[in-house]
């Protein structure tokens, strides 16, 4: 038989635990940030893409390391008016047209403040040549906090890097 003190005790445990059930963590670590941003990514038809992750200041100061942001910020005020910046696609789906069906998440290397992480893409399509589905990301810790340092893949076989595109993009 319940007795009011035993009432009273489950109420405040389970008010005490509610909140802490309802709120989602925040990804904490590589592997899950990139799970969140692709899980997005692959969301409805998987044509939505990522360049959520890259589309505004916000955003990059969300996901991308301050060094990264910088350097993108000198790139976009060197890129002349009315021209597309060095940075033409989508990095995270590795296209112009994003087609994300699923995707598998594979840390290469953790290290206390650096990371490599691959994401390997499957699209609806199958168009892609194999090493083609594979997007690497290195991750590099600020104040705590995972942030994309470079985003590196391939398209038909030409490797490429955005911090590389970024930096030759103030060569010229």
């Amino acid at each position: 038989m319940l007795t009011r003190r035993s009432l009273i005790a489950t109420a405040l445990l389970v008010a005490g635990i509610n909140p802490a059930l309802a709120q989602a963590p925040a990804p904490t670590d590589p592997v899950a940030i990139l799970t969140a941003i692709y899980t997005r990514a692959a969301k409805g038809k998987g044509d939505g893409g990522g360049s959520f992750v890259i589309e505004n200041k916000t955003a990059k100061a969300k996901y991308l390391s301050k060094s990264l942001i910088a350097l993108w910020a000198k790139a976009d005020a060197h890129t002349p008016k009315g021209d597309v910046g060095p940075v033409d696609f989508d990095p995270v789906t590795n296209s112009q047209e994003p087609d994300v069906k699923s995707f598998k998440v594979d840390a290469e290397k953790m290290e206390a403040d650096k990371a490599s992480v691959a994401v390997t893409i499957t699209g609806h399509r199958n168009d892609r040549k194999p090493a083609d589905q594979i997007v690497h990301y290195e991750f590099v810790r600020e104040a705590d906090i995972w942030k994309i340092d470079d985003i590196r893949g391939s398209s038909d076989g030409e490797a490429w890097s955005v911090r590389k595109m970024l930096t030759d993009s103030l060569k010229t």
